[in-house]
């Protein structure tokens, strides 16, 4: 047995762009920022080094969230890894992206 889950919270790195499969499955990507908060050994200050994630959700759920988010909102997502190959113009390409299945909104962008 093997555990598959993955817990994240931090901010849209975009807009979240939504499209659908050839089954007509909607399919909504996103960019998280995950910050890993460590202590420079020069300064010894704390600073935040920021993890980029791919993120996809599925579904008529995918397509209702996608309204209510925007760049820089914080979230909070649950999920699974998933690793993807292909072949692109005689490149082979290799993507690890979470797959959302749940979703929460924790704090929305303010413009200044």
């Amino acid at each position: 047995m093997s555990i598959n889950r993955v817990l994240l919270s931090g901010n849209l790195t975009r807009d979240p762009e939504l499209r659908a499969t050839a089954g007509g499955t909607p399919v909504l990507s996103i960019g998280l920022a995950v910050n890993d908060r460590r202590r420079n050994a020069q300064t010894g200050e704390w600073e935040d080094y920021p993890n980029f994630v791919d993120c996809s959700m599925f579904g008529t759920r995918a397509e209702a969230v996608s309204k209510h988010m925007q760049k820089g909102d914080k979230i909070a997502i649950e999920g699974k890894l998933r690793f993807t190959q292909w072949e692109k113009e005689g490149q082979h390409r290799t993507k690890l992206e979470v797959i959302v299945e749940d979703i929460e909104f924790m704090a929305q962008r303010r413009d200044q």
